[in-house]
């Protein structure tokens, strides 16, 4: 099994409601993204993904979530915590690069979605 990652970061503010601590609060953090590509069979010219093309994808999605209050965004419904964040990333790019949908498993799809608030918590979205 092969496995390529790009990652890319962006900022933005955020809230959670039904926290009950210092989080309820609007602030902010530098998030990283980092996205997983896994699959079992190489193109032509020997890798499983261009990864010009997954970068692209991330920072066509992360771009719109930059410097925003994510809690204005209606996808988040006003609870925009880092797992949604992480999902609602892997949802957006697999809309721009739907060949990244798992289908066989041996094709490329997309594996995992890392959303870091800070350096040391860290959330995961994953499609097995």
């Amino acid at each position: 099994m092969y496995e390529v990652r790009v990652n890319t970061d962006f900022a933005a503010a955020h809230f959670l409601r039904d926290y009950n601590g210092k989080c309820e609060r609007l602030h902010g953090h530098n998030y990283k993204v980092y996205v997983h590509v896994k699959g079992s069979v190489l193109n032509e010219g020997g890798m499983l993904l261009d990864f010009s093309k997954l970068k692209d994808g991330l920072k066509q999605v992360t771009g719109k979530l930059d410097h925003t209050n994510l809690n204005d965004i209606q996808w988040f419904d006003q609870n925009p915590s880092a797992e949604r964040i992480a999902f609602y990333i892997y949802s957006a790019l697999i809309e721009i690069l739907p060949e990244l949908k798992k289908t066989d498993g041996k094709q490329p799809w997309l594996y995992a979605v890392d959303v870091f608030e800070t350096d040391t918590n860290r959330a995961r979205y994953t499609c097995d």
